[in-house]
């Protein structure tokens, strides 16, 4: 929760994030998610509440003061819902542990890996969690010889999570896939 006040202001200075969303659109069944996506405000309180009842977790990058990243992650009981549900469970074979499920980046900072810190932090948290198989729904864009907008790659790339040790575990919707990778947990 003492990281909410620099969250808030990197979505507020980004006008809540994929239009309103606040981030709240993968824990859409949650109870607490009553109301979501009727108003930015709306998403906003909801998220707040989800992240004070400790039931919603990112990995912050920072630049002193200011958050200029997160990556989005949790249990699949925090986060139940993902695109292209139907089609997931229908070819699902193991549970997760995790999953990361958005990861935003500032404009301003757009480019310069800073999308791998935030996934990096969010396994670092997940490992001091006890660790387990994380999952990731990133792009596959091996196959588009197109250039995709950055502002729409809301989970990073198959490529940027094959850097980061993740394995490729099935195609997931249209130019999307299941990435995963196991986790330690981090030893006190």
């Amino acid at each position: 929760m003492h990281t909410w006040p620099a969250f808030d202001a990197l979505v507020q200075r980004h006008g809540g994030i994929f239009g309103g969303c606040w981030c709240t659109w993968f824990h859409d069944g949650h109870p607490q998610c009553v109301g979501r996506g009727e108003t930015a405000e709306g998403n906003r309180a909801i998220k707040q509440q989800l992240v004070e009842a400790g039931v919603a977790h990112a990995a912050l990058v920072m630049d002193g003061d200011e958050a200029v990243a997160w990556a989005e992650y949790g249990t699949p009981s925090e986060l139940p819902t993902i695109h292209h549900g139907k089609q997931y469970e229908a070819t699902k074979s193991v549970e997760p542990d995790y999953r990361i499920t958005c990861v935003f980046v500032d404009r301003r900072y757009r480019r310069q890996g800073v999308s791998e810190l935030a996934i990096t932090g969010a396994l670092e948290l997940i490992a001091r969690a006890g660790g387990g198989r994380v999952e990731s729904y990133p792009h596959d864009l091996t196959e588009q010889t197109k250039k995709m907008s950055s502002s729409f790659l809301y989970n990073g790339t198959r490529r940027m999570y094959e850097r980061l040790g993740f394995t490729y575990d099935r195609p997931k919707g249209l130019r999307n896939c299941v990435m995963v990778r196991t986790v330690d947990p981090e030893c006190a």
